[in-house]
């Protein structure tokens, strides 16, 4: 009875091992070469694929800083008021005997913060980016002028000027646009916008006046220093000024480069020029590199 049982089920036992057998080799078979011969590849860090830049980000460098310092028409101008309602104000220009003043420069490292938000729209990203930079960058310029001038009253006038023109930007900070053009992980872009910087500044001119006059009717001649004009005495017009700002244009372009989802580098040149400032007009062109955290 039981070899009759046997006997019959070989026929099944054998059907179900020809049926198990393919499929046992097509799973050795992926096991073995599949996985293998066809790993996943992992994303480029230069480029490819997609990567989200949208969002708020916040980070810090440093950069190399050339500051150019303008000397405008201050001076001049305090030299007419130093001498203003005055016969030798009214008929000479003083203004221009104190002429214009050298460019000046500084440069060296400075250290700033960012702070932005970026919006992605297919590859073109566009955001709002503050910064705040702090520098130290200063000039000064000190001359003396002595002129000797006549005047319809009859005197010979001799006037001397100590001028001083100076100014120092402790900091400043950008609000711009940017406008960048997303590859995977690589964001070149372009910024423009706005800045204000705060300065410390002087202009001063120190005056003193001599002259010599021959009385019209006794024929005597006069010579002394001038009331309020004395170097004991002398007139000093202008004076310093701290935290006095200026507001001006910022412009740029640079690229980001992501190296995780959350932290990315950049490379970015910045131009910044302030308006006159007490005599003084500012251009900052700087080199920088950050690093910042995208959330």
């Amino acid at each position: 009875m039981r070899a009759a049982s046997i006997a019959a089920l070989a026929p099944v036992v054998a059907m179900a091992c020809a049926l198990a057998l393919p499929q046992a080799a097509q799973g050795a078979d992926y096991l073995r070469g599949s996985q293998i011969e066809q790993p996943v590849e992992a994303p480029s860090m230069f480029g490819g694929g997609r990567f989200d830049w949208s969002g708020f980000y916040l980070g810090g460098g440093a950069g190399v800083s050339d500051t150019k310092f303008k000397p405008g028409e201050g001076l001049q101008e305090l030299a007419n008021y130093a001498f203003r309602n005055t016969a030798l104000g009214v008929e000479n220009n003083l203004g221009s005997w104190v002429g214009n003043l050298p460019e000046k420069r500084d440069s060296g490292a400075q250290f700033f913060g960012i702070i932005g938000y970026n919006y992605l729209f297919d590859d073109v990203v566009l955001g709002i980016e503050a910064d705040y930079t702090r520098s130290g960058h200063n000039y000064r310029v000190d001359d003396y002028i002595g002129r000797r001038a006549s005047t319809s009253d009859g005197a010979v006038n001799d006037i001397r000027m100590t001028t001083n023109q100076s100014a120092k930007l402790n900091d400043y900070a950008t609000l711009r646009l940017r406008m960048g053009w997303a590859y995977g992980r690589i964001m070149p872009y372009a910024t423009f916008g706005g800045a204000v910087g705060r300065f410390n500044t002087n202009s001063t001119i120190q005056s003193t006046w001599y002259f010599t006059r021959t009385n019209p009717v006794s024929g005597a001649t006069e010579a002394s220093y001038a009331t309020g004009y004395t170097p004991t005495n002398p007139s000093i017009v202008g004076g310093s000024k701290k935290n006095t700002y200026s507001f001006g244009l910022s412009a740029g372009a640079g690229v980001d480069w992501a190296l995780t989802d959350n932290l990315f580098l950049r490379a970015e040149y910045q131009f910044v020029r302030f308006a006159e400032v007490e005599g003084t007009t500012t251009t900052v062109n700087t080199g920088r590199i950050a690093a910042a955290l995208k959330f």
